[in-house]
């Protein structure tokens, strides 16, 4: 199954129960089955086409024909699953504390446990093939060639595939690939104790990390924000060299498994699943390097508009102004339908179906799932969960989700399931270029002052956060996967003084350094569960500002041009690499003028807020 599209809770709102939310504020779940009875007749039916597909082992040899119907069944019973799936999923996320659900949810998940071990055979059968024996049976089985694309990546992966005990002493291995994320979880959630500071105000918090993002993002005392910086990340100074022992773990497992699997570098074996070239990393971080005068410009504006004295990490997400306004749901779809006017009437039309056919669950209830993400349900619609909590930043999570939405809507109505699902590398493109859309509009039309500046810094804190920070995440990740490609060693204090570096190279003397600086790589918890991932999200973000440049040109050829190769993208779900559906849409992350798409984009921004606040009233 795909994963959901997830966003972070937003703040606390006031919470309904259910029963009392307006019927066209919660999703329409009849979508998939009108009701229980309907959902365990499809699990009955997957469990009868799981024994189908069983039987078919042994029988791909016969010829193209047989090798059809088998991946014709897999297709099937894919689709059948994520309608089963998702049913239950779905309600269960409307109240996580109904047992009932829960028990029909892990019924679900035992019959998925089945469907894998049940087509585990397929994919070994298929390579015991020969793959021109197989091309001869795509050029002439009719109806075999739509599955060319996924048959010839199986073979494509093979390629560092070993023989059958080098996978067996891999799959003994594979036990213990989670073991340092683990620890570092257990070190920093299950056995951390969190002190706690008493504010200005006199008022008492414990500094977890929650309380501490939450004094970052809105206590105008810099003392009390110097306090929970100093406080929280004292907790991981105080364990630096057991974090930097886990690290190191992290790190001679990524260099043992490529090795193992006889990759050139750990870079080439993270990126080798998608068709990624090294490049494209390496290009974003030098271009990025390079683009990094407005992020330090953004940085002495803010240190001015604020009136500190100096200026440090913790003081880099308070906003510049101070602004309450409650945004309605119902007013902001007209917002968020009018901003994508750019991509043509149909676009917006199938969005407006989206948001009058219940495909949405709004308002927080008891025991819901918190914070937002976008459900593929191949065959109905995608399925959005919401908390709305008519803040700003819920309008822009609701623009981002849709974006999401209308990607699996265009792929799903596009593609044969087997292409149905995208990659992240192109998944985060029309959720961000959605936000981008709506930030153009709202700046359009708002006639306070105020609501100006708060807009435009929301954007560029989506830039600093979404692409420089990231990219300098990308960047230590390479620089410490290649220490011990050299045998160099790891400690804590390379580690710190690695990291102390990179700030400095990216915020430059724009920042005055704390001392514990040095320390704040140990918090990132996608350093130690998730390497060479977050680059992802600064390309996807940097293919959406070439993309926005293009859209941003009015009507005319460069702008039809544009939306018709957007919408071809979106159109095309995952049917061929990543990087070749992204150069089709006019991307090219190997060039480096995409990732300066991104830095003109954030230069610009940071002028227009120069001017928007010098255009305040005084008080």
């Amino acid at each position: 199954m795909r994963m959901l599209h997830a966003s972070p809770a937003p703040a606390t709102a006031v919470v309904r129960e259910r029963h009392e939310i307006p019927e066209h504020y919660t999703w329409k779940l009849a979508d998939i089955y009108p009701g229980w009875d309907a959902w365990q007749a499809g699990c009955d039916e997957l469990a009868v086409r799981i024994e189908a597909f069983r039987a078919l082992e042994g029988t791909l040899a016969q010829g193209g024909e047989r090798l059809r119907s088998a991946l014709q069944a897999a297709d099937a019973l894919g689709q059948l699953a994520y309608k089963v799936y998702y049913f239950a999923a779905l309600r269960y996320d409307e109240d996580q504390r109904d047992n009932a659900v829960n028990a029909r949810r892990q019924q679900v998940q035992a019959l998925l446990a089945r469907w894998a071990q049940a087509t585990s055979w397929f994919n070994p059968e298929v390579l015991a093939i020969p793959l021109e024996t197989v091309r001869g049976w795509l050029d002439t089985v009719p109806g075999l060639d739509v599955y060319r694309f996924a048959v010839e990546e199986l073979y494509r992966l093979q390629t560092h595939v070993l023989d059958a005990e080098g996978e067996r002493l891999m799959a003994l291995a594979s036990r213990l690939e989670s073991a340092p994320d683990e620890s570092y979880e257990a070190l920093s959630t299950a056995d951390v104790r969190w002190p706690t500071v008493t504010l200005s105000t006199g008022e008492t918090v414990q500094m977890t990390y929650g309380q501490y993002r939450a004094i970052l993002a809105r206590n105008r005392v810099q003392a009390d924000r110097a306090l929970a910086f100093t406080t929280l990340h004292e907790v991981f100074a105080a364990s630096q060299n057991t974090y930097a022992s886990l690290y190191n773990g992290v790190l001679q497992r990524d260099w043992f498994v490529a090795r193992a699997r006889r990759y050139e570098t750990t870079l080439d074996a993270a990126l080798f699943g998608n068709a990624i070239p090294p490049e494209v990393v390496t290009t974003l971080v030098e271009a990025t390097r390079a683009g990094v005068a407005p992020l330090q410009r953004y940085h002495r504006l803010r240190k001015r508009v604020l009136g500190v004295e100096t200026y440090h990490i913790y003081d880099g997400s308070v906003p510049l102004v101070d602004f309450d306004r409650r945004y309605d749901y119902g007013e902001v779809l007209d917002w968020i339908v009018a901003s994508v006017a750019p991509l043509g009437d149909d676009y917006q039309r199938r969005m407006r179906e989206a948001f009058d056919g219940r495909w949405i669950d709004v308002f927080e209830t008891p025991g819901k799932r918190s914070g937002a993400y976008s459900a593929p349900v191949y065959g109905v619609h995608p399925y959005m969960l919401l908390n709305w909590n008519h803040t700003l930043d819920a309008v822009f999570t609701l623009a981002h989700e849709m974006g999401h939405s209308m990607h699996t809507l265009f792929s799903h109505e596009h593609q044969p399931f087997v292409y149905s699902s995208y990659t992240i590398f192109v998944a985060e493109v029309p959720s961000t270029l959605s936000e981008a859309l709506l930030l153009d509009y709202l700046l359009a039309r708002t006639t306070d002052p105020r609501e100006r500046v708060v807009l435009l810094q929301h954007a560029i804190d989506e830039i600093v956060g979404t692409f420089f920070t990231q990219v300098m995440f990308a960047d230590f990740e390479l620089r410490t996967h290649r220490l011990v490609e050299a045998d160099e060693p790891v400690t804590a204090e390379g580690l710190g003084e690695l990291y102390l570096t990179l700030l400095r190279d990216y915020d430059g003397d724009a920042i005055d350094y704390d001392d514990l600086s040095r320390v704040t790589w140990a918090r990132i918890p996608h350093f130690f569960g998730s390497p060479y991932y977050v680059y992802q999200y600064a390309t996807c973000f940097a293919s959406t500002a070439r993309l926005m440049k293009d859209l941003r040109s009015g009507a005319g050829p460069v702008h039809e041009a544009a939306v018709a190769r957007y919408l071809d993208l979106l159109k095309a779900g995952g049917s061929d690499h990543p990087m070749t559906l992204l150069r089709r849409a006019g991307v090219d992350l190997g060039d480096p003028v995409t990732v300066t798409a991104v830095v003109e984009e954030l230069d610009r921004m940071v002028g227009e807020l120069e001017a928007a606040i010098d255009a305040l009233p005084r008080a």
